[in-house]
């Protein structure tokens, strides 16, 4: 048994629709976020870390040569043919469409890019942004539109600073929706302040929404964060991962089987990460959730099944 035999993985979603495996190469287009620079706030969500925004920051390379880069080291690890340009770091629509429309160009005339996935805040998708997306997906590309919510609680969101609200991303949704654009909502487990049956709530108002695919990861605590802080101080405690093994499996049950699962952990570089330390055991952490859905008997949308049953 695999994961995928639990999960609707977009990974197997990709191998089924395009005939072969699809991989992510990972961009940083050099974008900020209207949380640091005025616009909506300053000094960023507390949980990231801000370093790329230093002065002596060296500017990230062109988007043809960070594909090339990365689809080398892919090939010759995973022998990958076709590839999602995923452009990743901060807000990857916060630019003038026409400025946005040249980097994802950029992106899609590299060989063996099939489409793209655009990483971006739910109050940072204006109507010509998501019509340049539809563009594409006309044209035939893989397109995903990716909005960080992280939790559908506006105290939550306030107290780590996102600079936005629940509302904002059921706007974002719909307008997305509106043009038929794919969307995958970003959630995080262990909040400050937020519970297991938090988590569950989260999930329910995206599901109740609407969306095409899920990212869940644990909260990480990274130096150069208002969050380090806050956790030296004793104010944060992170998951232990037997928790966050629980609470994913809770997720995935509760998930209907259509919606995809595009990430089920995450990891942090070693040199920044303080806690907690198994966020990097990566694979331990998935055939950790795969074995405790073994476990129980289930798998993904088990308990819409159950209640359909009932």
């Amino acid at each position: 048994m695999a994961l995928s035999d639990y999960v609707s993985t977009f990974g197997q979603h990709l191998l089924k629709k395009h005939g072969e495996r699809v991989h992510k190469l990972a961009i940083n287009a050099g974008f900020t976020c209207p949380n640091r620079d005025g616009s909506k706030g300053r000094g960023g969500c507390t949980f990231c870390n801000n370093s790329s925004f230093s002065p002596n920051a060296r500017e990230p390379d062109p988007v043809a040569g960070q594909i090339e880069a990365g689809r080398q080291v892919l090939a010759k690890r995973t022998g990958a043919k076709k590839f999602l340009a995923y452009f990743q770091a901060y807000t990857n629509t916060y630019d003038d469409p026409a400025n946005l429309k040249q980097l994802y160009d950029a992106a899609l005339a590299e060989p063996d890019v099939i489409g793209l996935s655009i990483g971006t805040r739910p109050d940072c998708v204006p109507p010509r942004v998501l019509d340049l997306l539809a563009d594409y997906r006309d044209q035939g590309y893989e397109i995903w539109l990716e909005l960080g919510l992280q939790s559908a609680f506006d105290h939550t969101l306030e107290r780590v600073n996102r600079g936005h609200g629940f509302a904002e991303y059921r706007e974002a949704l719909q307008a997305a929706h509106a043009r038929e654009l794919p969307v995958c909502a970003h959630l995080i487990a262990g909040l400050p302040g937020e519970d297991a049956a938090h988590l569950q709530l989260s999930l329910q108002r995206v599901l109740e929404l609407g969306v095409e695919g899920l990212k869940l990861h644990p909260l990480h605590v990274v130096k150069g964060t208002m969050l380090a802080n806050e956790w030296r101080r004793g104010d944060y405690a992170p998951l232990t991962v037997e928790e966050y093994i629980r609470m994913a499996a809770d997720l995935v049950e509760a998930t209907p089987s259509e919606v995809l699962y595009h990430r089920l952990t995450g990891t942090a570089s070693t040199d920044i990460l303080l806690t907690p330390y198994w966020c990097n055991w990566k694979w331990r952490v998935l055939n950790g959730i795969e074995d405790e859905l073994s476990r129980r008997g289930t798998s993904q949308g088990y308990l819409g099944a159950q209640e359909g049953f009932l």
